[in-house]
């Protein structure tokens, strides 16, 4: 009976993974204590340093990689049935301000919540350089892909992305999700 319920219960790494993007996201990579994470993970004391050997900053890179995967899907769902780039730069940023209503709003962005919040240090700063450099990747192919000409399409990957950061930073000031929404009107004028 146990082998069934272990096969059904995620892995003891994963968890701790999950919980801790969850947690940073919520508070911060500072605000989070590995108590904190090991309890929330339900997860005995030796297995963060067994799967994390560095610890707390072993396990933001991993979360921030967690989330960067959820975050490549998102782009993925978005363009990929889209008939145009902006039709999936419109739903790209819908999803988001979903996900924004439904997370509760007052939650910052997984990646800069658990790397610049976390310790001064070039390791954290390269993976947040390479997680939104594959973001921004991701989308210019979409642009590509969609009919975009290719020497622009780099330029208007970047600027949807910065769009989407500083609109959520400006929804989590206002509560409200319609700066999100609202990208798009902006964005493709004319």
């Amino acid at each position: 009976m146990s082998d069934i319920m272990n096969a059904t219960e995620p892995a003891t790494r994963d968890r701790l993974i999950t919980t801790a993007a969850t947690l940073f996201r919520k508070q911060g990579y500072n605000g989070t204590g590995v108590s904190e994470i090991l309890t929330g993970a339900n997860a005995p004391k030796g297995s963060l340093y067994h799967h994390f050997p560095n610890g707390k900053s072993d396990l933001a890179i991993a979360a921030a990689d967690w989330a960067s995967k959820g975050m490549l899907q998102i782009i993925a769902d978005s363009f990929e049935p889209a008939e145009s780039y902006q039709h999936g730069a419109t739903t790209l940023c819908h999803k988001l301000a979903k996900f924004f209503d439904i997370s509760g709003g007052w939650t910052g962005c997984p990646i800069s919540s658990a790397l610049f919040d976390g310790p001064s240090n070039e390791e954290f700063r390269q993976k947040a350089e390479e997680i939104y450099g594959r973001w921004i990747r991701a989308v210019e192919y979409h642009a590509i892909r969609l009919g975009e000409r290719e020497d622009a399409s780099a330029e208007m990957a970047e600027t949807l992305l910065l769009a989407i950061q500083g609109s959520w930073v400006l929804a989590r000031a206002r509560n409200n999700s319609d700066s999100l929404r609202k990208i798009p009107s902006r964005l493709f004028r004319g």
